[in-house]
């Protein structure tokens, strides 16, 4: 049987990167075309993640895949991000056979209305979407990647979370697990945070890096704009000689 060309949705945290790991374990079945990833320019930032791009051009270099950048406005209403995603898939439809998909991968664990948004959004485009990591326990999933090797920075903390400004900056280990608040998923998976991934089997070699200045910005409540502004908390990722 063929493999299946993926794109994989890459946000640069740790649940997309496992998304891929899980997919790489797989060759007989999946044939990984590249990563695309949400950047917002006004701020030169992996979108929601804060990621700098100087950093996601090294994880696409560590993972040997092609990176579509897709630039979106700050602050992104729903029709500004679907028309920017729509374009991207017109993007890909142009792409040589050998470096096109037909189906994309997310990096998403439980829930179900962001499932349903990104297949919604796939229904009719002749693309499919899989969820490699849909279902796993975060608790347990979250011991895995620690066990792997994965080290991840903690790049943003949602103020509508219970996490204040020292959960920003952290590296993503036991010690990180240990001092959430309870309640909070231990993967973040409700929004509670995000993070940036500089190692983990998914990359020929670490990214040298460290975590930086955190810094807090006001933030709308919602991605549109709506709802008002509360701060939210953002690490910077410091490269170190890379």
């Amino acid at each position: 049987m063929t493999p299946r060309p993926v794109m994989v949705s890459w946000s640069s945290g740790k649940d997309s990167a496992w998304a891929l790991h899980e997919l790489r374990q797989q060759p007989d079945q999946y044939d990984l075309r590249g990563i695309f990833t949400t950047v917002t320019p006004r701020f030169d930032r992996v979108s929601i993640q804060a990621t700098p791009r100087r950093v996601l051009r090294l994880q696409a270099e560590r993972l040997g895949l092609p990176l579509y950048e897709i630039p979106i406005p700050y602050p992104c209403p729903n029709e500004a991000y679907e028309a920017a995603m729509r374009q991207f898939l017109d993007e890909v439809r142009q792409l040589p056979t050998d470096l096109s998909a037909d189906t994309f991968a997310f990096g998403d664990l439980f829930l179900e209305d962001i499932r349903k948004y990104r297949e919604a959004n796939l229904t009719g485009t002749g693309f499919d979407a899989i969820f490699p990591v849909w279902g796993m326990p975060t608790h347990e999933l979250a011991q895995t990647m620690l066990r792997s090797g994965l080290k991840a920075i903690v790049t943003a903390v949602s103020p509508t979370s219970k996490l204040d400004r020292s959960f920003a900056g952290r590296w993503f280990d036991q010690s990180f697990l240990d001092d959430l608040p309870k309640g909070t998923d231990p993967l973040g998976e409700n929004g509670e945070f995000h993070t940036c991934v500089v190692d983990g089997p998914m990359f020929s070699r670490p990214i040298a890096a460290q975590p930086g200045e955190v810094v807090g910005r006001p933030v709308s409540r919602n991605h549109d704009g709506t709802g008002g502004a509360i701060t939210a908390w953002y690490a910077d990722v410091e490269l170190l000689g890379d």
